[in-house]
Order: structure tokens, then C-alpha cells, then sequence
């Protein structure tokens, strides 16, 4: 005989977990004797790694996500802010895996988008690295991220991003999956900053001018598109918001030592002007390819700019030297 179900007990098993919602705020500045130096704080599934202190005085800082992956309705927010003349690298602990969540819920069958906002904020002088190691969308995930960059005059900023459409290895598609990515880049005129050490986030009011505005979208159709993927599981896009304009002679010979860093790694690459700085494009099988490329050309941009030549984060996983050219 069965016994009546007690008013707490439900037939339908265990609650589903709420989703993650990981947050990190920091915030770099410069000391006395030209040394950049971090304050931060997280929540989890976010965590700050001990910093670093590069030979050239910039600091180096890792993130770790701690959950081992993003399922659908997780959402991290990163705010990054550097004041006058600081100086920072800042990349992952791992790759970023996003599982499958179309057709695994009933609640939810159509799946829920995992989300990472991105808020980045330069003062005069500042120069941001950021340069996360790559996402690996799984089978049927649901990945949008939005980056917002405000620039103070004679700031830098130089980001890069990686990512694996599938578990291409292990015969994988992406499915009916999508990544989307919108990345949004101002630079404010001497009027719209503040003219301290630190930056205020602008509103749609201040005065400046858009870099760049560049929205992607990837699954379905546009994976075997020749205007897409064109069957290829790894795409990779880096952007360099110079602090200033380039003269034509410099900016025409650094593009051109970029495309000759394609010799001899498998796939399609290209790179083109931007006013002011520039912006690659990787299209092919390989996910060390398109690192390798990126970190050739982050070592010609800081040649061009009279900077030392970069070091390898401790935590990235290269096997090979991508910066013998």
C-alpha cells in the first residue's frame, strides 16, 4: 500500500540548482614608483589569483572560474577600471567551457543563453591587455557575451578572444547551438573624462567618438557558410584600440609584419586598419594557431609602440615558443 504524499514532498525529484551569477570588480592603479598595483573583490564562481608583477612594472592577473564551466542562465560580470598611467594584463586560469542546454530541460526546452558582460573603463594613459585563454562551446550551448570599452585620451586597449564552436576532436558539432559577441569601443574627448586619475562611465550624453562597434553572431547556417565558418570549428577575432593614430608608414608596416607571422600555421587569417589600431581575424581547425598568431601580433604591437617585448602568462598552456619569429 502506498502512503499519501506529505505537502513537502513533490513526485518531481530534486529542484534544479539557480544559476550562477559570478562577479568581479577591479581596479588597478599606478604607485610612486611606476609599478601598477590591484584592489579587487569577487563572488563566486569568480575568483582572483595572486598578481604578478612583470618586469616592466605591469601587473598580470589571473581569473578562475571555479564552477568548471557556464550551463544555461549562468552569468558572470567582470568591471575593470585603471586609472592614469596603469598598467595591466589580465587573462584566465583555463579555458572556458559552456555546456549543452537546448533539449536538456523541460522547464526550458529551447535552452537558456549563458552570458558574460564585460565593462572596462581606461583613464589617460592607461593600457589594458586582456587576454583570456579560449571558450569551448559545447554541442547545443547558448553563449552571448557584451564588452564595453571607454577610453580616456591616450588610452590603450588590446583584447583578443578564442573560441572552439564544438568538440571538434571528439566528433563534435556545435549543433544547434550559437555564440554571439558585441563589443562596443569609446573614446571619450578631453571634455567627456574627467580629467583625474580615474575614469567616470559614460552615459549616452558624453562627448566622444565610437572606435569600433562590432556585433557576431555564429550557429546554424553561418557554420558552413562561406561567409561564416565555412565547416571550420575555431574562430578568433583581436582588436587594438591604439592610444593614438598611427602615422600611415608605421601602421601600413606593422600590418604587414602581422600577415607574414601567418607563415606556417593552418588556417585563414587576416588583419586590416582601424582607426586608430587594428583588427585580426582567424578562421581555421586550430585553437593554438589562432593563439599563436594573436601572441605574434601582440609582440608587434608592442614593438610598434617602443614597449617591452610581452611575457607569457604563467598559466597559459603553450607547449612551442609563438614569440620566435
Amino acid at each position: 500500500m502506498s502512503l499519501p504524499l506529505q505537502p513537502d514532498e513533490d513526485r518531481s525529484g530534486p529542484k534544479p540548482q539557480p544559476p550562477w551569477h559570478g562577479q568581479a570588480q577591479l581596479r588597478f592603479e599606478c604607485s610612486a614608483t611606476g609599478d601598477t598595483r590591484f584592489q579587487g573583490r569577487c563572488r563566486a564562481p569568480l575568483k582572483v589569483q595572486r598578481g604578478f608583477l612583470q618586469a616592466d612594472g605591469r601587473c598580470e592577473l589571473p581569473l578562475l572560474h571555479t564552477a568548471g564551466g557556464l550551463v544555461g542562465g549562468d552569468r558572470l560580470s567582470v568591471e575593470v577600471s585603471l586609472a592614469t598611467g596603469s598598467r595591466a594584463l589580465i587573462t584566465s586560469v583555463a579555458a572556458q567551457k559552456v555546456y549543452g542546454s537546448i533539449g536538456r530541460s523541460r522547464r526550458a526546452p529551447q535552452g537558456d543563453w549563458a552570458v558574460q558582460e564585460l565593462d572596462f573603463a581606461l583613464a589617460a594613459s592607461a593600457d589594458l591587455e586582456w587576454l583570456p585563454q579560449e571558450l569551448v562551446l559545447y554541442a547545443d550551448g547558448l553563449y552571448k557575451q557584451r564588452a564595453r570599452v571607454t577610453l580616456a585620451p591616450g588610452a590603450s586597449w588590446l583584447g583578443a578572444e578564442v573560441v572552439r564552436l564544438g568538440r571538434s576532436a571528439a566528433g563534435e558539432s556545435l549543433g544547434a547551438g550559437r555564440w554571439r559577441s558585441l563589443l562596443e569601443i569609446r573614446r571619450l574627448s578631453d571634455s567627456g573624462s574627467s580629467g583625474g586619475t580615474t575614469i567616470a562611465r559614460p552615459n549616452a550624453d558624453s562627448p566622444g567618438n565610437w572606435v569600433l562597434v562590432d556585433r557576431l553572431e555564429l550557429g546554424q547556417e553561418s557554420l558552413q557558410g562561406q561567409h561564416g565558418m565555412a565547416g571550420q570549428p575555431v574562430f578568433g577575432s583581436l582588436v587594438w584600440a591604439a592610444p593614438e593614430t598611427l602615422p600611415a608608414p608605421a601602421l601600413a608596416a606593422l600590418l604587414e609584419l602581422c600577415r607574414l607571422d601567418r607563415q606556417g600555421l593552418e588556417g585563414e587569417m587576416a588583419c586590416g586598419a582601424l582607426e586608430p589600431g587594428l583588427v585580426a581575424r582567424y578562421r581555421g581547425p586550430s585553437t593554438t594557431a589562432a593563439r599563436s598568431w594573436f601572441t605574434r601580433i601582440w609582440y608587434r604591437i608592442r614593438a610598434a609602440r617602443g614597449l617591452a617585448p610581452p611575457e607569457l602568462p604563467r598559466v597559459w598552456p603553450f607547449q612551442e615558443e609563438p614569440l620566435r619569429l
